[in-house]
């Protein structure tokens, strides 16, 4: 049994049972939800035992973001992954939203949010990860099919799932992996 058919098996999140298409509800966006909120989860449960020194960690020699800085940074990210994920499963071409719009997003993120605290990034990881979580609930199939070229993947018709997953969905994860490698554990 492959790991897909054994996470349909799994019980439906109360969340699901209102989200219905057709008489039956979009199985594969709530499985993206459900790995949106783990990977937040992780996320926060590994930055709540962090003392303060490693809160003030820089990432690397390269990127001097602190570890603090990359926690507020991925939550702060979920609204706009969302909203690009929106205009994608609406047909709609995003060739704005570069790597080099990426870069002033997060220089100018870092610069803001250089002295910010544990739990004012903590609260905004958990509110805007939940709130991405059920906006992905509100996508039908149809949706996550949907594609439109994405300056961020070289003008290439991407879908809105993959979207999802690629921004989303693994952002908390790529960024609970650097600071684990930032902190040495």
């Amino acid at each position: 049994m492959s790991s897909l058919q054994k996470e349909t098996l799994v019980a439906e999140p109360p969340s699901a049972a209102s989200h219905k298409i057709g008489g039956s509800r979009a199985r594969r966006a709530d499985l993206l939800a459900n790995r949106i909120e783990e990977g937040a989860a992780g996320l926060a449960a590994f930055a709540e035992g962090l003392s303060d020194a490693e809160w003030r960690t820089p990432m690397s020699a390269k990127d001097r973001r602190t570890v603090g800085v990359i926690v507020h940074h991925v939550a702060s990210m979920y609204p706009i992954e969302i909203g690009l994920a929106r205009t994608v499963a609406g047909g709609k071409a995003a060739p704005e939203v570069t790597w080099e719009l990426v870069v002033e997003i997060n220089t100018k993120h870092a610069q803001e949010q250089a002295g910010v605290t544990k739990a004012a990034a903590l609260e905004l990881l958990r509110r805007n990860s939940a709130e991405a979580a059920a906006a992905v609930r509100t996508f039908t199939d149809d949706e996550l099919i949907g594609s439109a070229p994405v300056g961020l993947s070289f003008g290439a018709p991407v879908t809105s799932q993959f979207i999802i997953e690629d921004h989303a969905l693994r952002h908390s994860w790529h960024h609970l992996a650097g600071i684990r490698r930032a902190l040495g554990r």
